[in-house]
């Protein structure tokens, strides 16, 4: 299989408050989430609220009122053809979320951050598939050989496209949070917008996964932050972002781990200069956010054996044999 084999195709759609996920969508995404049961207004406009709060907090300057800013979110969907002439159906291989910050008092709409959150049906068969099945045989620990090697090529190869140079001119940003299996030691270096960096005593499955996609991690609290986010990176994260980017990430993403993870970012004290979270922590508080973490859980299984089903058992040995030979 050559390069030419594969088409790539990007579609986006507002996340807002009318949002409603689209089948393709894996349902235990942020996003989606959300967007699903009897509360799902409530629940996309209380975020969208809290998104906008948190982005001001942080581009204060020249914002006494703290209001100048709003921040708009678009769902970006990156579908998969394989095939010399792509007749097959696409399958649906990644979804980021793209950040658009407007200035009320200027009335300028301006680019944020592309990446944010990070959705994928093939990590979810790595993750909850693969690696499980690899760990019940008799003998085995840690990961299997060549584990991710897939994943990581065919997110190298969508960022080279045309179809996402097109788009955006900069590499994506993924911000995650920090591994319960990990310590952190708060270091000397501080942003004004990332705020403390971490340094990480060894690197995570995570953090590995992402190296396979070209991704490097750093660790970041920003101001009035309880606990720094992990940062995946291409080239150099200070540099090559604008401070308005690096706060549409968090804002985004801090908002998401509030809701998602409140044991460690919704904690009522801050990190330590040693750390290590734990989802097993009591003193935190809870938003008004309704959130099912162990129905997420469970359909990160489902998904992954749909990824299975439709990409990997018809694909499967062609895309291993092109990812084999496409670093060559």
């Amino acid at each position: 299989m050559t390069n030419s084999g594969f088409t790539f195709t990007i579609s986006s759609i507002p996340f807002d408050e009318d949002y409603r996920p689209a089948d393709t969508t894996r349902i235990t995404t942020n996003f989606a989430n959300l967007a699903r049961g009897e509360s799902r207004r409530d629940n996309l406009r209380n975020t969208l609220v809290m998104i906008d709060r948190r982005f001001n907090s942080l581009m204060h300057w020249d914002n006494p009122t703290g209001d100048r800013y709003t921040v708009a979110l678009d769902i970006v969907s990156a579908a998969l053809r394989i095939g010399p002439d792509a007749q097959d159906e696409a399958f649906p291989l990644i979804e980021i979320l793209h950040t658009r910050v407007t200035d009320t008092r200027s009335g300028a709409c301006i680019a944020g951050m592309v990446g944010n959150n990070f959705s994928s049906y093939i990590r979810d068969y790595d993750f909850s598939v693969v690696l499980p099945d690899h760990l019940r045989q008799s003998g085995n620990t840690g990961a299997p050989a060549q584990f991710g090697d897939l994943h990581g090529n065919l997110f190298k190869h969508f960022l080279s496209s045309d179809a996402y140079r097109e788009q955006f001119d900069k590499p994506p940003v993924i911000c995650l949070s920090v591994s319960s299996k990990q310590v952190y030691h708060r270091t000397t270096n501080v942003h004004p917008i990332l705020g403390v960096e971490y340094a990480a005593d060894t690197r995570s499955p995570t953090d590995l996964y992402f190296a396979k996609m070209g991704m490097t991690a750093r660790y970041f609290m920003p101001p009035h932050s309880v606990a720094p986010l992990a940062f995946y990176h291409i080239g150099d994260l200070v540099d090559g972002y604008t401070n308005l980017e690096l706060a549409s990430t968090i804002s985004v993403m801090e908002t998401f781990q509030k809701i998602y993870r409140p044991e460690i970012y919704n904690a009522n004290s801050a990190a330590a200069a040693r750390y290590q979270p734990s989802l097993d922590e009591q003193d935190y508080s809870l938003t008004r956010i309704v959130y099912d973490r162990e129905e997420r859980s469970r359909l990160a299984v489902e998904q992954g054996r749909f990824a299975e089903a439709h990409l990997i058992k018809p694909h499967g040995p062609a895309l291993q044999r092109w990812s084999a030979t496409c670093g060559l």
